[in-house]
């Protein structure tokens, strides 16, 4: 008997631990799968308990801590008081539960999960009072449990190093993620690294970038690896230039250049592997620039514990960023989430120390392969951080002051937004801004995580905080943003008027010839469009003659076609509720310039008016209506004023 129930202990302790770490901040993820708890005879039967617990969906992790334990035990745990725990727990960081009251004479509520005294109402046979300490030498822990009767009790709980005097590891509470110029030498990762240690109170996930223009470098050393020969790998100058920038920033930092000797090595390799195939393919293409955040991070954390910064690197691929096979522009999986939390969670309440994390990469699910999420990619990876590990903030650190009104490439007296919704900024990033990348702010919207943009150059300027909602009663325009180098298309149907289906047989085009659709604006018998742009790396789609070509001739088999090539998009993202005096003034700043505007879409999402006009007019477009909407008090100014009481939306921006 006294050997049963120690075993039960342990299994037991194992399932503690479980839900402690659950407590932490692991996200609700431990169903997955059908499970039924074996059936017992009599009383016990889960059926007759008629509970809604009873059947549950668990992960294969959390099945593992109990599979060795006895049947009425791991009964016990699953019908009612693990359950019972583990919501609590979830309460606790916030999650939203079922009602975890089960229905049943011998119910248990929700209490926290580390209470005083923690009862585990148990179908143990015997009377007999029984006590043992179960202690996890690896974490310095001792937990006395006391078994009488029915019941299991925590008595007394000894503090791990790491925990507060609540019993608490003190969680991970921001994501900061430094884009390549802000670690592009020794000097600015020195500053970097001072930027970090400024905010003592803060327990940091980082992500980096590869250092400067190094990922530009390697795409271009892989270019010239297909045709240089074997016997001339060694000697691209892109590749010495790699080679000398970061054996130069490792002495410069102080630390041992063997950290990043391995991976050169392996690079060199590479490229004459490239070389001897003669060829360059995505997945080749995703490998070679992994290279960049994979020796920028091992860098960083070498200094970080050089000068007393406990600091421990990982490669995005080998935590748990599971994407899709999409080579160089790969998207987040849900599997990433768990993954990542158990990883990242588990090393840090073990060990803690800054995770250093490798921005822009992934491993492909089915191929195993390394793969990469776009260009601006480190967004994603800190976002997706963000939500896997409940933090508190995700800060994307840039070389500006924020997001701005415009590009200030095009106009220099661009100024900083204070603040954005998610909407907002998932449009600006689609539609041209630089800033940040289109698909990042997704994870911190699901997660509800604020996203602060910050200036690693200017850490005393305010930057731009992004959340779910703001104020919008006297916003007006937020940011004007420039999309250059589009086509679009003018497609009229052949057929008569109320023939149904035309719209679904154009898009189903477009479907089968992979190409996607940015702006649409359509009548019953037309529809007028441009298409994306976006670059597969290198490849501009609109520049493939072959490929416009052959678009052109499947819809003219059920439609008349006018393409036009170089157009821009310029999007207005504001306060869409107040789009007729956005427009009055637009039209009016754009007829003053002798523009004509070629086609006009307002967004589904309701932040966004875009308006479709010549590549060589557009830059001019842009200083006119920033001049117009966020530096003059014109007559349409003082109509708004008027009508709300306020002028401020047209100078701030906001």
């Amino acid at each position: 008997m006294e050997e049963y129930v120690d075993d039960m202990l342990v299994k037991f302790k194992q399932g503690v631990d479980l839900c402690r770490h659950l407590a932490r901040g692991a996200p609700p993820c431990c169903f997955s799968r059908p499970f039924r708890a074996p059936k017992l005879s009599g009383q016990n039967r889960p059926e007759n308990r008629k509970e809604p617990w009873t059947n549950l969906e668990l992960n294969p992790d959390v099945l593992s801590s109990f599979e060795a334990a006895s049947g009425e035990l791991l009964v016990a745990i699953l019908s009612r008081s693990f359950v019972s725990r583990m919501a609590g727990a979830l309460h606790l960081c916030g999650v939203t539960t079922p009602n975890c009251a089960v229905s049943s004479r011998r119910s248990l509520h929700c209490q926290p999960l580390w209470s005083q005294r923690v009862d585990f109402t148990l179908s143990v046979a015997g009377g007999s009072r029984l006590c043992r300490s179960v202690k996890d030498s690896s974490r310095k822990n001792v937990l006395r449990v006391c078994c009488s009767g029915g019941s299991i009790d925590v008595l007394e709980k000894s503090k791990t190093e790491n925990q507060t005097t609540d019993g608490v590891t003190e969680q991970l509470t921001i994501a900061m993620k430094f884009g390549g110029s802000s670690v592009a030498s020794a000097e600015r990762m020195r500053e970097v690294a001072d930027l970090i240690l400024s905010f003592p109170n803060e327990r940091p996930v980082i992500v980096l970038s590869a250092m400067g223009k190094t990922t530009n470098k390697l795409l271009l050393a892989g270019e010239k690896a297909v045709s240089c020969g074997v016997s001339n790998a060694s000697c691209i100058d892109e590749l010495t230039f790699i080679k000398e920038l970061h054996l130069r920033t490792a002495d410069e930092l102080g630390v041992d250049s063997s950290v990043i000797s391995a991976h050169l090595e392996e690079l060199e390799q590479l490229l004459k592997g490239i070389a001897m195939m003669k060829e360059l393919t995505l997945r080749t293409k995703d490998y070679l620039v992994s290279f960049g955040e994979c020796m920028s991070t091992r860098l960083f954390a070498a200094y970080m514990n050089k000068i007393g910064a406990k600091a421990r690197q990982y490669d995005a691929f080998d935590i748990g960023f599971i994407t899709t096979d999409d080579f160089t522009n790969a998207d987040i999986l849900e599997a990433t989430y768990p993954a990542v939390a158990k990883r990242l969670l588990g090393d840090w309440i073990s060990d803690p120390a800054i995770p250093i994390v490798t921005g822009f990469l992934g491993k492909g699910w089915r191929s195993c392969a390394v793969t990469t999420l776009g260009r601006g990619g480190s967004d994603l990876t800190a976002t997706t951080l963000g939500k896997a590990l409940g933090l508190r903030e995700i800060q994307v650190w840039k070389d500006v002051d924020g997001v701005l009104t415009c590009d200030p490439n095009i106009y220099s007296h661009a100024k900083p937004v204070e603040y954005l919704t998610f909407d907002e900024a998932a449009e600006l990033a689609y539609f041209g801004a630089q800033v940040l990348h289109p698909q990042s702010m997704r994870p911190a919207r699901e997660g509800d995580i604020p996203v602060r943009v910050k200036n690693s150059y200017n850490r005393n300027a305010p930057g731009t905080l992004i959340t779910r909602t703001r104020d919008m009663s006297k916003a007006v325009l937020t940011s004007i943003v420039l999309k250059r180098n589009v086509t679009m298309l003018d497609i009229v149907s052949t057929r008569m008027l109320g023939q149904f289906g035309f719209l679904a047989k154009v898009f189903s085009i477009f479907e089968e010839l992979g190409i996607s659709v940015d702006v649409v604006a359509t009548s019953e018998v037309s529809i007028s469009l441009t298409l994306d742009p976006s670059k597969l790396w290198s490849r501009e789609l609109i520049q493939q003659a072959s490929e416009l070509d052959h678009v052109v001739e499947e819809l003219e088999k059920i439609a008349v076609v006018n393409l036009l090539q170089h157009r821009s998009i310029i999007s207005l993202i504001g306060n869409i509720q107040m789009s007729s005096l956005i427009l009055e003034k637009a039209f009016h700043v754009l007829r003053t310039k002798g523009v004509n505007v070629q086609m006009i879409s307002q967004g589904a999402s309701k932040v966004n008016i875009s308006l479709i006009v010549n590549d060589d007019q557009a830059e001019k477009c842009v200083r006119a209506l920033h001049s117009a909407f966020f530096e003059s008090l014109s007559e349409v100014d003082r109509e708004c004023q008027s009508d709300n009481g306020s002028t401020s939306a047209f100078s701030n921006g906001h």
